[in-house]
C-alpha cells in the first residue's frame, strides 16, 4: 500500500514537500512515480526514480524546480516542490511499479500500486 502526504494550500513561488509511505513491499525493487492529475485533466507524469542506482528523471514542467528522492530502509518516497506556479495545482500521487523503464516511465498503465493522492493548491 501506499499513502501521500504533504499537501496543501501555498502561494506561487512556496514550497511544498510531499511523501509517500509504502507498506507490504520491499521498495529497493520498484520504480517510483510521481503523477497529477489536475481537474479535467488527464493524469500526468511529474518525476521517476528508478530501482538499483535511483536515476531521477523529470518531465519538462517539474525539472529545476522538483526534486524525487527514496530512502528505501524507511520505504518512504518524498517530492520536494520548489516555486510552485498556480498550474502545478493538482491531485499528486504516488505509484510504484516493477515494470517501468526509460520508455514507459510516464505511462500510469505500468505502474503496479498506487497511493490515494494528495491535494496541492497554489494560489496566485
Amino acid at each position: 500500500q501506499l499513502q501521500a502526504c504533504g499537501g496543501g494550500l501555498v502561494q506561487a513561488g512556496g514550497s511544498l514537500r510531499l511523501s509517500c509511505a509504502a507498506s507490504g513491499v520491499t521498495l529497493d525493487y520498484y520504480a517510483i512515480g510521481w503523477f497529477r492529475q489536475a481537474p479535467g485533466k488527464e493524469r500526468e507524469g511529474v518525476s521517476c526514480i528508478t530501482s538499483g542506482f535511483g536515476d531521477t528523471y523529470y518531465t519538462d514542467s517539474a525539472k529545476g524546480r522538483f526534486t524525487i528522492s527514496r530512502d528505501n530502509a524507511k520505504k518512504m518516497v518524498y517530492l520536494q516542490m520548489n516555486s510552485l506556479k498556480p498550474e502545478d495545482t493538482a491531485v499528486y500521487y504516488c505509484a510504484i511499479g516493477l515494470r517501468p523503464t526509460k520508455a514507459t516511465m510516464w505511462a500510469p498503465a505500468f505502474y503496479d500500486y498506487w497511493g490515494l493522492g494528495t491535494q496541492v493548491t497554489v494560489s496566485s
